[in-house]
């Protein structure tokens, strides 16, 4: 037997046998619903991206496998239902059932939210997931969507991702100043406050604006995404590290409604599926970045590390952002303050272990 398959018997067998009370008034085994439901997903993401777009896929499939056709969801990329920033709406509003974004899009809506993805100099995919799942974090953020009608599943991360591609080189803080980039969240407040000009654009969107010269630099995720997407075609210069992103989480937005409308039993397969596709978009990034990356510089690409100068100004210019939301804010406060506790803890035992193992193992 697969380890897949074998992975769905066990998982889907023993999650209805707990949410339905264990076995049938029969004695037969797990007793399903039987209840048919059928949800469209609204993606933030294009379909060309296996990656993160491939990430609602394999959450789809799992819950169709599990539940045995009767929980079906039909994913559709930015656009086709709805524009692939207005996913949070479209689940708010009862559009769609539930969404794939990344709530740092929204934080017009509340700064907050952006911790729910990442904030500038904040955790690494590890460090995130295990805020959200074991530090508390979760509970939090869902704290803010219930606002919104809306609660989040994570979804996936990205790992620490690049600092985009840039037309000019940009070796200090001055030159930063006017130029126009695409980068969304509280990352693109730090580069405003920097002397940048920012845009939030949809990912199927950013190439065109970058050839037609509409931006001067943008970010994305890194080397396999950034390939498919064709960056590298119009811009060479490829910076690094991505501070604004270091383990950016995607989320599953539900409806409220529609979730409270679920069987016990689909609730806990659509978790476990968001679960499952969540990790398929990480190991598919750490699997498919190096091979990306050797074939952009044989390309002709250049990575440049950002200067000294520019990421202790972002990093200075990132605590006063986080430290005014906090005074602002009571429910930003409640967050942030849980989220600092949680990094700074996490960060101390990661440079202990890890960061002597990496700067032996990565030089040797």
């Amino acid at each position: 037997m697969k380890r897949r398959d074998l992975l769905t018997g066990a998982v889907a067998g023993g999650l209805l046998a707990a949410c339905s009370g264990g076995e049938s008034s029969s004695g037969g085994g797990p007793a399903h619903t039987g209840k048919k439901v059928r949800w469209r997903l609204a993606s933030s993401f294009p379909r060309t991206l296996d990656t993160i777009y491939g990430a609602a896929e394999v959450m789809a499939d799992r819950v169709r496998e599990m539940s045995g056709g009767n929980f079906d969801i039909k994913c559709y990329p930015a656009g086709e239902l709805v524009p692939g920033l207005e996913v949070l709406d479209a689940v708010q509003q009862g559009t769609v059932p539930i969404g794939q974004s990344a709530s740092y899009y929204y934080i017009g809506k509340n700064p907050a939210l952006a911790f729910d993805t990442c904030v500038p100099f904040g955790m690494t995919a590890r460090q995130q997931s295990a805020w959200l799942l074991e530090g508390g974090g979760l509970e939090l953020v869902n704290e803010l969507y219930a606002d919104f009608g809306v609660r989040a599943i994570p979804g996936g991360n990205t790992g620490v991702q690049m600092g985009g591609w840039f037309v000019p080189e940009v070796n200090a803080v001055d030159d930063l100043k006017g130029l126009k980039m695409r980068i969304p969240g509280m990352g693109g407040r730090v580069m405003e406050a920097l002397g940048v000009s920012t845009q939030t654009i949809a990912g199927g969107e950013i190439y065109a604006a970058l050839e037609r010269g509409a931006i001067d630099a943008t970010d994305w995720v890194g080397p396999y995404d950034d390939e498919k997407l064709g960056f590298h075609k119009v811009a060479k210069n490829y910076y690094y590290p991505g501070w604004w992103e270091p383990g950016p989480s995607l989320s599953f937005f539900v409806n409220q409604k529609e979730w409270d409308a679920l069987p016990a039993e689909y609730q806990a397969i659509l978790q476990t599926a968001c679960h499952e596709g969540g990790l398929a978009m990480q190991t598919r990034y750490d699997a498919k970045n190096p091979a990306a990356m050797q074939r952009l510089l044989a390309g002709g690409v250049t990575t440049r590390a950002f200067s000294p100068e520019i990421l202790a100004a972002a990093k200075e210019a990132s605590e006063q952002m986080l430290a005014e939301g906090a005074a602002a804010d009571a429910g930003y406060k409640k967050i942030y303050e849980s989220f600092k506790a949680f990094r700074d803890a996490s960060n101390a035992w990661s440079a202990l272990a890890e960061r002597a193992y990496h700067d032996f193992a990565y030089k040797a």
